[in-house]
Formats: structure tokens, sequence, C-alpha cells
């Protein structure tokens, strides 16, 4: 590991002097590149003087304690060594989780499509919370929203809604949220309050950059409808809505939010391009050896992820074992301390298999 962190903080030295290079600071492509370099090794490479310095202060003061006779200063010289021995334990766990590798992903946007499941009705009405618990937590991280397809239930549930969410670090917030979500509640129309159980299905896919994914245009079918739903007259009498749909897989993306068949064109390629790219990367994730995949998993829609029980107050995530009494906080938007328990179990899973 050490090996790692020196080539680390090396790397930080030459780039830091690069930046006071004329050739470099007077250069808008080379600087910003030698800006973002820096920017990926500046936390380890600090937090590994920051280890050394520690490491240092521990040797000195034990150095100390070998030459103290007073047996009160030695006293405080072990609480001192005591501090530090536990300090630097911790600063090397900070450094093996800085030096796993990164997602590639983690600072993009993300796509999320919501899908009632079992439950008819129910589910779609469940989608809608989700839908709204998804949304306030952008607006608490201050990322934008944008609306990319939709199809209303006449209760105001979904069907199926799609979003983008535009936030530095959107996708390593989320990617944990793909799965199924059950919901345990007592429906409205529910005269005996009986306890009803549905399901909605989450993805969250990182949004891929147009040279990412090569689509030539010949695979693609492309269908212009009338929209559908809540919109007013306009909504009725014009085609504005598009299908497009993907020979070679046979993926089918809709969308019908915007009034312009150009902005719905552009955000169905959008979806279509980060589904295929979500296609590839599974495909990768399954040439990887069983024990080296992640515990935690990100992406099987089949996999029943959490339940948001409305009578007992409780949500819990099946795959980490954590039940929290705060339903109504979760569902205005306080993923923070699930989504912590989620990357931490990763971080642990990736540290087990290293």
């Amino acid at each position: 590991m050490f090996d790692k962190l020196i080539i680390f903080e090396n790397k930080y030295d030459e780039l830091s002097a690069a930046l006071c290079d004329p050739s470099v600071a007077g250069n808008a492509d080379k600087y910003t590149k030698t800006m973002k370099e820096l920017k990926a090794v500046e936390p380890i490479a600090l937090k590994f003087r920051e280890y050394k310095k520690c490491k240092q202060e521990l040797e000195d003061a034990s150095g100390m304690l070998k030459e103290e006779n007073d047996p009160e200063l030695s006293a405080m010289i072990e609480s001192e060594i005591d501090e530090l021995k536990t300090r630097l334990e911790r600063l090397s766990e900070e450094l093996k989780i800085l030096l796993l590798p990164k997602d590639p992903n983690d600072e993009r946007n993300v796509i999320v499509e919501i899908r009632g499941g079992a439950g008819g009705e129910e589910a779609a009405l469940f989608a809608a919370v989700l839908y709204r618990m998804y949304s306030m937590y952008a607006v608490k991280n201050g990322w934008r929203s944008e609306l990319l397809n939709s199809n209303e239930t006449e209760l105001g549930g979904f069907k199926e809604v799609g979003f983008m969410l535009k936030g530095q670090g959107a996708y390593s917030r989320l990617k944990f949220e793909s799965g199924v979500h059950r919901v345990q509640r007592v429906p409205d129309t529910e005269t005996q309050g009986r306890i009803h159980t549905s399901t909605v299905t989450v993805a969250v896919l990182p949004e891929a950059e147009d040279v990412e994914v090569d689509i030539n245009p010949a695979d693609l079918k492309i269908d212009t409808f009338r929209s559908s739903g809540a919109g007013g007259q306009h909504i009725n009498k014009t085609e504005s809505a598009i299908r497009i749909t993907h020979l070679p897989t046979g993926l089918v993306v809709e969308c019908q939010d915007e009034r312009s068949q150009y902005k719905n064109k552009d955000k169905a390629m959008k979806v279509l391009r980060s589904r295929l790219l979500e296609m590839e990367r599974s495909r990768q994730q399954q040439e990887v050896a069983s024990e080296r995949r992640l515990q935690v998993g990100t992406g099987d829609r089949s996999e029943r992820i959490r339940t948001y029980n409305y009578p007992q107050g409780r949500v819990t995530d099946h795959r980490i074992g954590l039940t929290l009494y705060k339903i109504d906080d979760i569902l205005n938007g306080d993923l923070d301390e699930i989504i912590d328990a989620l990357i931490a179990a990763d971080r642990s899973a990736q540290l087990e298999n290293e």
C-alpha cells in the first residue's frame, strides 16, 4: 500500500509544480487537464502526509517515554501515545478506502426510471411517492431535476415515470437504489383496514455521453404519436410524442412530456444511450469472478431491496439489514442515513476482496 501512496504523493508534487509552469498556466486545455488530475490525487496525497506526520509524532512520543522518569509525565505521554495509535489506525483505514478503485460513473448525472409493479393502482400511487422522495432528495443536494417521460393514472399515480437528476456525484449517491421497492400500507380505497403489499421497480442509470455509445441511425425505428394523459387541447391534437426502438437490442424508449417533437426525441435519445451503456456495464460485471462482485448490488431489478411499512413507520433495507423508524422523514427526501450505510457496506465488501 505504501508504494502506491508514495507514487500518489510524488504525482501530487509534480502536478502542483506543473501549475506554476507558464506553458501550462497559459494553456487553457493543459491547465484544465492538470487541475483535474491534481484534484484526483490530492485527497490521497494529503491524507498520506497526515498519516506520516501522525506516525512521526508517535515515534517521537515513544522515544520520550523511554527517557522519562517522572511518573506523572510518563502517564501523560502514555495517554498521548494511545490517542496517536488510535488516530494512526483510523488514517490507515481511510487511506485503504481512498485507494479503492473509483467507479468511473460516480460523478455523472443520473436517469431514474420508476415503474409500478405488483399491486395495480396502489403500486402506481407509490411510484409517485418515490418520485417525490427522489425529487426532494435532489433539492436537498442542490441538484436539478428534469422530467423525461411519464404515464400518469387517473388517481395521480404513475404507471411509469423517468427523470434526470443533474448534479455532481448524483450517481455515486443513488446507484444503490436500483431494485424492487416494496410498500406495505392500507390503501385509501380499503374499507376494512387491511394492509396491502405492492411493489415498484427503480432503475438508476448513469447519463451516457454522446461519444460513449455509438448508435447507427439505421438501427433506429422512430415513430410519432399523440401524447396521452392530462395536458390540455394541444397534447391531443399534435403528434409530438416520440417512440424510439433500437432494433439490435429491442429496447423501446418513449418521451411525450415536451410539446416539441425535437425535444422529445432528444430526451428519448439520452435515455436510450444510458440504457445501452448500462447494458454494457452489466455485461462487463457478469464477466467478473463471483467472489469479486460487490455484496451490496447495484441494478438487479428483480432484487427486493427495501420495504416501506406504513403502519409500523419503518423502512428496512434488506441488503444490509438496516431498519429505521422514520418513514415520514425518508419519504420526504431524508435518504442520507440509508445511502451512507450502503456506501459503507460496499466499501467494506471491496476491502474484503482486496
